[in-house]
């Protein structure tokens, strides 16, 4: 049987329910963010508030909504079709299982967050399986949207992230020679790096120019960005574990300067767009600032900044600032593109009719602006501005939410 040229995204309820949960999550963890804001002024970045925020994010916000976008645009990108419908509802079922994780770090329960993360875990071994179909089923003969590679390499680093995260939890202890703490920082740049950013960039370089009606991206043979900061991410992990600081310091420099490539195109999308900037591509403009700031923060912990809020600082700019940011500022887009597509036969409002743009752009505002202080305020020391800077990230989160509400409202009834 031949196969199908293009593929079709997810019906428009499922990923309306991906995208329902996850911005649940957010605003969650945006209120427990609020409240553990002076823990992080103070540097208690051990505080069970502060552990709850971060893990309603990263377990809870983040695989929900990277999983939404990438059934909504993978297919089209890679030019065929998911296995199972089905499986996906079970995949969404599973990955509420972060909010358990959330809540047993929270109150300490280990039986709590071996059930979220065996639940979590399920889940993202479905996604990941839907995906991987995709990527091999993808044809070789045609031109793709995305790089076949890139997104195989984005799952291979979701797979060794929740292994690490297990292996962080469970142990509590240096293994292999290296330190808790260093397995920490493993983790999280194998999920923010190696899973978020690499899928941002291999789905973000013709995406972006696509939603801001932009020139598209000059066409390549070989996805060599992908492949460098791949290489650039494995010395940057080699350098944390071993503790050799001029390795990490090499790593992190490889992947700077591949994310600054990236950043330079949202730019240049930004000059060339055709039309109003709308908060995808100012989500995306604002991560590449945070990202930014994260290297500079990153570079100096490394070298040997000895005072912890500059660590916790990186992680607010890299994990809040750039992979929340991005992936919660595409979602209500995305929607309104599912409603606009799964539209039955008959008129057709025009796409941008589904989208309240204005109220997206004042989301993007508050969160880059909330963002910003929260983060300088960190760093400072300073936990009032770092409690108001929150409560604006916070704020954006209810717009966030409002958003993907009015355009599920003008979807045909």
């Amino acid at each position: 049987m031949e196969k199908r040229a293009v593929g079709g995204p997810v019906p428009a309820a499922l990923l309306a329910c991906y995208v329902a949960v996850s911005l649940a999550f957010w605003l969650a963890g945006t209120v427990v963010l609020v409240l553990a804001a002076g823990a992080l002024a103070r540097g208690a970045f051990y505080d069970r508030e502060v552990l709850l925020a971060v893990h309603l994010v990263a377990a809870g916000a983040l695989p929900l909504g990277v999983a939404g976008a990438s059934f909504h645009l993978l297919p089209v990108m890679l030019r065929n079709d998911l296995v199972s419908v089905r499986a996906l509802w079970l995949a969404l079922a599973l990955l509420l299982g972060g909010a358990l994780v959330a809540a047993g770090l929270d109150r300490w329960s280990q039986a709590l967050v071996w059930l979220g993360v065996a639940a979590v875990a399920c889940g993202l071994a479905i996604v990941v399986v839907e995906v991987a179909a995709l990527v091999v089923r993808a044809p070789g003969e045609r031109t793709l949207i995305a790089s076949r590679a890139g997104v195989g390499l984005a799952l291979a680093h979701t797979v060794l992230a929740l292994l690490a995260g297990a292996l962080v939890f469970d142990l509590h202890r240096s293994f292999w020679g290296v330190d808790y703490d260093r397995w920490l920082l493993v983790h999280l740049h194998l999920a923010l790096l190696g899973w978020i950013a690499l899928l941002v960039v291999t789905v973000g370089r013709n995406l972006a120019p696509m939603l801001a009606q932009a020139p598209a991206a000059p066409r390549r043979s070989r996805p060599l960005d992908e492949l460098v900061l791949v290489a650039g991410l494995w010395l940057l992990l080699a350098g944390l574990a071993a503790a050799v600081r001029p390795l990490t310091l090499a790593g992190g420099a490889i992947v700077v300067v591949t994310l600054a490539r990236f950043g330079l195109l949202l730019v240049r999308t930004a000059r060339s767009r055709r039309a109003p900037i709308d908060a995808p591509l100012g989500h995306l403009l604002a991560g590449a600032a945070f990202l930014a700031q994260a290297a500079v923060v990153g570079f100096v912990a490394a070298a040997g900044g000895r005072d912890v809020r500059w660590a916790e600082a990186y992680v607010v700019f890299l994990l809040v600032g750039w992979a929340g940011g991005v992936v919660i500022g595409h979602l209500g887009k995305l929607l309104s593109l599912s409603v606009w597509v799964w539209w039955p036969p008959g008129p057709r409002p025009k796409q941008a009719a589904l989208y309240p743009r204005r109220l997206a752009l004042a989301e993007t505002v508050a969160f880059a602006a909330g963002l910003e202080l929260l983060a300088l305020s960190v760093l400072t020391g300073h936990p009032t501005a770092a409690r108001a800077g929150a409560a604006l990230v916070c704020a954006s989160a209810v717009l966030a939410a409002a958003t993907a509400a009015v355009v599920w409202s003008r979807r045909p009834t």
